[in-house]
């Protein structure tokens, strides 16, 4: 069993939407637990969750009411909620304090990078508070390097086009002088020639 502020719960009732949230969340080392309601949970005695992801959209339309469930459950009450919504009461990335819980909205569609981050930071904020006999371990990714990498790799494919670029220009500038010159040059002799005559 992982530590409780290395533990999600997923609240997602669509199936697939909830296991790829699940894969993202698990690729980088948090374990979630999913469930398909906050009125369906699985038991959280054994594994408590540091953090609750819930979404709020179902077929019918938004569901605010969910919230309201969740922060009901004697397990969940105190817990973060990142709260998933096509139209968020809680504006967009912000933080609000009820009594007991902080809510964090992410407004559909969003990106799964956004969301991943967002956990991670909630969790790392919740482990610094905990005291240190009670804190765990967790797996924060470090920043990719990839993206800089990209950049570099990019810069180097433009230098090289802008300097073939620039050494064909040369060329063809050579090409023109020396074509004007033998003409011009040509003709210079031409008119000696019946100069001479």
């Amino acid at each position: 069993m992982q530590g409780t502020s290395d533990t999600v719960l997923l609240i997602e009732a669509d199936k697939s939407l909830r296991r790829l949230i699940a894969l993202g969340l698990q690729y980088r080392g948090i374990h979630v637990i999913e469930a398909n309601s906050p009125m369906n949970l699985p038991v959280l005695e054994t594994q408590q969750p540091g953090l609750v992801v819930l979404d709020i959209d179902g077929e019918a339309g938004s569901d605010h009411s969910l919230l309201a469930v969740a922060q009901e459950h004697p397990y969940l009450s105190s817990l973060p909620v990142v709260l998933l919504a096509w139209d968020c009461l809680v504006p967009a990335g912000d933080r609000q304090d009820s009594s007991q819980t902080q809510v964090t909205c992410l407004t559909k569609p969003f990106d799964a990078r956004t969301l991943h981050t967002t956990v991670e930071q909630i969790l790392a904020v919740k482990q610094e508070i905990l005291p240190a006999a009670h804190a765990t371990h967790s797996v924060i990714a470090a920043p990719s390097i990839w993206p800089l990498i990209t950049a570099v790799g990019l810069l180097l494919a433009f230098i090289g086009l802008m300097t073939q670029i620039a050494i064909s220009g040369v060329g063809l500038l050579i090409v023109m002088i020396a074509l004007l010159w033998w003409t011009l040059g040509t003709k210079t002799e031409r008119e000696q020639l019946v100069g001479n005559i």
